[in-house]
C-alpha cells in the first residue's frame, strides 16, 4: 500500500458534524482525484468487483453539514464486507492528506441502492477542512480500549499501540489480535451484551467492514515498521460467536 497513508492514521479524525470547517470547497479537478486514487488502492480480495460515486450531500440522508457523500458499491461475494473496509479506509486516509475531513457514516441511506451493476454498503461523508490544525492533534488522547483487551502475548512496537486507533461503527472496536511465536491471529470479536447504540441485526454487518479497516491499519504498521509477513485470510460468515479468525499474519524473521 501507499506508505504515505501510514503518516496520516496520526492525523485523522471522524468529523461527526462538519461544522467551522471554512468555507473551502471540494473541486471537481480534487473529485476526479479521488476517483483515479481508489483505482490505485489494494484491495483485500481481487475477485470482488467494487466502485465509488461520488454525489452531494442532498442525495443521501447523511446530515451531518458534509459537502459530498462517497458511495461505496460492491458485489456480493464471501468478506466483501471486509474488503470495502480495507478499501475504504484508503480512501479514508488518502482524502486526510489532502486536507479533506471524513466521516464514516453507515446508516446513511441513498437513492440509488445499485451501480454499475454493484450493490451499495456504505457511504464516508466530506468536506475540505481550512486548516489542517482541525484534524488529531494528538490521536492518543481518543478513546479507546486499553491495549489488553484488543492484543493479547508479546506487543511489537510501533504496531500494537497504534492499530487500536482503527475508526470502528459506535467506536465498538471489534477485534482482538493474539501474539503466539511468530503469529498474529486476528479475530472479529464481539463482548457479550455490547453492541453500542447499533441495532441488534447491524452489529455484525458494520463490525465485518471495521475489520476491513482493522486490517488495513494493520499492514500499514507492520509495513512502516518493516516488518515481514505473510498473510492468510479466512471466510467470515457472519455469524454471532464470539470470536471468528478473520486473518492469521505469519511474521518473517
Amino acid at each position: 500500500m501507499n506508505k504515505e497513508l501510514y503518516d496520516m492514521i496520526l492525523k485523522r479524525k471522524s468529523f461527526h458534524l462538519f461544522r467551522n470547517v471554512g468555507n473551502h470547497n471540494i473541486s471537481i479537478d480534487e473529485i476526479e482525484k479521488i476517483k483515479q486514487m481508489y483505482e490505485t488502492f489494494v484491495p483485500l480480495y481481487p475477485d470482488i468487483k467494487t466502485t465509488i460515486k461520488i454525489v452531494p450531500a442532498n442525495e443521501t440522508t447523511c446530515k451531518r453539514g458534509q459537502q459530498f457523500c462517497i458511495l461505496l458499491y460492491s458485489e456480493k461475494k464471501d468478506n466483501y464486507l471486509q474488503n470495502i473496509g480495507y478499501l475504504g479506509e484508503q480512501l479514508d486516509l488518502y482524502l486526510v492528506s489532502q486536507n479533506i475531513g471524513t466521516l464514516w457514516f453507515g446508516i446513511g441511506k441513498t437513492n440509488e441502492p445499485s451501480f454499475e451493476g454493484l450493490d451499495f454498503v456504505i457511504m464516508i461523508a466530506m468536506s475540505k477542512i481550512d486548516d489542517e490544525k482541525k484534524f488529531r492533534k494528538d490521536m492518543f488522547k481518543s478513546k479507546r480500549k486499553p491495549m489488553d483487551e484488543i492484543w493479547q502475548g508479546e506487543l511489537i512496537s510501533g504496531v500494537s499501540e497504534i492499530v487500536r486507533f482503527a475508526p470502528s461503527a459506535c467506536n465498538t472496536q471489534p477485534w482482538i489480535v493474539e501474539h503466539v511465536d511468530n503469529k498474529l491471529y486476528v479475530y472479529r470479536y464481539k463482548k457479550p451484551g455490547k453492541r453500542g447504540i447499533m441495532p441488534a441485526d447491524k452489529v455484525v454487518f458494520y463490525n465485518q467492514i471495521d475489520m476491513g479497516i482493522f486490517l488495513c491499519f494493520l499492514d500499514l504498521c507492520l509495513q512502516h515498521t518493516k516488518n515481514s509477513y505473510e498473510v492468510t485470510l479466512f471466510i467470515d460468515n457472519g455469524s454471532q460467536e464470539e470470536k471468528i479468525i478473520n486473518a492469521e499474519y505469519k511474521l518473517l524473521i
